[in-house]
C-alpha cells in the first residue's frame, strides 16, 4: 500500500518516539524531539500534527490498525465464521502492539481524562470499523452500528486484559477475548430482538 507523505511522516515520528514514550510518557517535548531524530525541523511535529498531542497519541491506533490489515491481507476468511475473524482480527493487533505494551499502557491511561473520551472513543470504533470491513461485514442499517458499538467495547476491555497478564500469556488474552465475543453475541442476538419486536 503507498503512503501519502504527510502519513509517511507521521509514521517516521512515531517510530522515533515509541523508545522515549516508554521512560517519559506521552509529551509534546518528545514529539518534538521525535520530529529531529528523524531529521526535520521540529515545527514538522506541529505541521503533521496539528491536533496536537492527541492526535499524535491517536496515531498508534491508527498505525496498528494499519499494521494488522497489513498482516491479514493474504488470510483467506472464505471458510472462517465471521466470530473466527473478528476473534484472529483483534489477536493480530494485539500482536503488531507487542513490542509497545508500555506505551500502550500510558495511552490508555492518558486517554481517561474525561476531556478527552470522544477523540479516545472515535480510535476505538474506527479500529471496530477496520476489522468489521476486513471480515466481510457489508451492513449498513442499525446493525452497522451495534456491531461496532460492540466491538469496541470488545477491544477495550480485551487490551486492558493483555495489558494486566504479566506472564505476556497469548492463549490467556485469547481465552477472555472469546468468552467477550460469546458474550456480545448473546447480547447482538437479543438487541436484533428487542429492534424487530420495536
Amino acid at each position: 500500500m503507498t503512503q501519502n507523505p504527510s502519513e509517511a511522516i507521521r509514521d517516521e515520528l512515531l517510530a522515533q518516539a515509541l523508545p522515549d514514550v516508554v521512560f517519559d510518557g506521552w509529551t509534546w517535548d518528545v514529539v518534538e524531539q521525535a520530529a529531529l531524530k528523524a531529521g526535520y525541523d521540529k515545527t514538522m511535529a506541529r505541521a503533521v500534527f496539528p491536533g496536537g498531542l492527541s492526535e499524535f497519541v491517536s496515531h498508534l491506533s491508527d498505525w496498528a490498525d494499519r499494521q494488522m490489515l497489513e498482516k491479514l491481507a493474504h488470510v483467506d476468511i472464505s471458510a472462517m465464521r465471521v466470530r473466527d475473524r473478528i476473534h484472529l482480527g483483534v489477536m493480530t493487533r494485539l500482536d503488531v502492539l507487542a513490542p509497545w505494551r508500555e506505551p500502550v499502557r500510558r495511552a490508555m491511561t492518558y486517554w481517561t481524562v474525561p476531556t478527552r473520551s470522544l477523540l479516545a472513543a472515535r480510535s476505538v470504533w474506527r479500529s471496530a470499523d477496520r476489522i468489521w470491513i476486513w471480515a466481510g461485514d457489508t451492513a449498513t442499517d442499525y446493525n452497522h452500528y451495534t456491531k461496532r458499538g460492540l466491538l469496541s467495547g470488545v477491544i477495550s476491555a480485551t487490551t486492558l486484559a493483555w495489558l494486566n497478564d504479566d506472564n505476556s500469556d497469548p492463549e490467556k488474552v485469547s481465552a477472555f477475548l472469546d468468552r467477550r465475543l460469546d458474550h456480545v453475541l448473546k447480547l447482538g442476538r437479543a438487541l436484533g430482538r428487542f429492534k424487530k419486536t420495536a
